[in-house]
């Protein structure tokens, strides 16, 4: 399992130490073109801000239902607020049929959004819209707030190890970042009192869609599974104190396939290990929305073409976002 997914101990970006940056790189280096996953270590977030993070949606994710309902995601285009069980099926995305996903769910965004009209035109509207917060528990908003911040950092960060892994200026994706939509979602998958129906998953098989997801995820049940090269499905496990990074569609749109987003989905669970939840904590980073994704020309080979016409990084989401919720919603009807 280590061969096939690292782990990196980042430490030498985090702290600004010139030693060791070599190796980082290279390393991340060879996760993206092996598999596209890796975890990473001396990452320098404190573990009380994700344990701060689980602690306080455990209260969200009781509430009655009723209220949970009372902040619905508002639109399907939008990423904030409550998302039901099984209302969408992440497989979409990729042209499979399967009943909804087996989970529920808190979306969380850009949670200052400046006046600048930047964040309240069409597209404004929809990747910086308001967030929508639980009515429990107290403090949850300075939790999210300050989780969130430590992700987007963090992210920044990955982003700048990803631009030297690719023979580029470590600000290359600098300014296609600084306004990033990305969406913090916690997930919860519930006990499962009955068996799921045929085909039916935790999280069907899919790819992200953008730069990178940082996962915080529990070891119990393992459920998190990523194809190989060779269409094997591995187990992929919690290491502590470690986030699991997957690199997303658009790096590898940018990358002209030469780094990989592998497909990947969450198990149910079946046995005795059914009757336990699970919780993950996902940051999803996604560039400006505006931020044009084109081949990046240190990854196309003498000879070669670029694979992908040039897509904005909004547009690129909403189609893919719009697959996963459109089914499934369609089926609650």
């Amino acid at each position: 399992m280590a061969a096939a997914v690292p782990v990196v101990d980042i430490s030498p970006f985090v702290s600004g130490r010139a030693a060791g940056r070599a190796s980082v790189v290279d390393a991340v280096r060879r996760a993206c073109e092996d598999t596209g996953f890796l975890t990473i270590v001396g990452h320098g977030v404190a573990p009380q801000a994700v344990e701060r993070v689980r602690r306080d949606l455990s209260v969200s994710f009781a509430l009655p239902l009723e209220e949970k309902m009372a902040i619905e995601r508002p639109a399907q285009e939008i990423s904030r607020g409550y998302n039901p069980m099984a209302t969408q099926a992440v497989a979409s995305t990729l042209g499979m049929a399967t009943p909804p996903d087996l989970q529920e769910s808190f979306g969380f965004g850009y949670c200052d959004v400046p006046r600048d009209p930047y964040f309240h035109t069409e597209m404004g509207r929809i990747f910086f819209a308001p967030n929508l917060w639980p009515q429990a528990p107290a403090g949850l908003k300075d939790t999210i707030v300050a989780y969130r911040r430590a992700m987007n950092e963090l992210a920044g960060t990955i982003m700048r190890i990803f631009a030297l892994a690719l023979d580029l200026d470590e600000a290359f994706f600098d300014d296609k970042i600084d306004r990033a939509i990305s969406v913090l979602r916690i997930i919860h998958y519930p006990v499962m009192p009955q068996p799921p129906l045929p085909g039916q998953w935790r999280a069907g098989p899919h790819t992200d869609y953008g730069t990178l997801t940082l996962l915080h995820i529990e070891d119990h049940p393992r459920a998190l599974q990523i194809e190989d090269r060779t269409g094997a499905w591995i187990d992929i496990p919690a290491t502590p104190g470690g986030y699991v990074v997957n690199i997303g569609d658009l790096m590898m749109r940018w990358t002209n396939d030469r780094w990989i987003s592998t497909k990947h989905r969450v198990v149910c669970p079946a046995g005795t290990v059914a009757e336990r939840a699970r919780m993950s904590v996902a940051f999803f980073h996604q560039p400006n929305y505006d931020a044009v994704c084109e081949t990046i020309p240190t990854c196309v080979a003498a000879g070669e073409s670029p694979r992908y016409a040039p897509v904005t990084s909004g547009q690129y989401w909403l189609s893919k976002t719009m697959k996963a919720r459109g089914p499934a919603a369609e089926s609650e009807h």
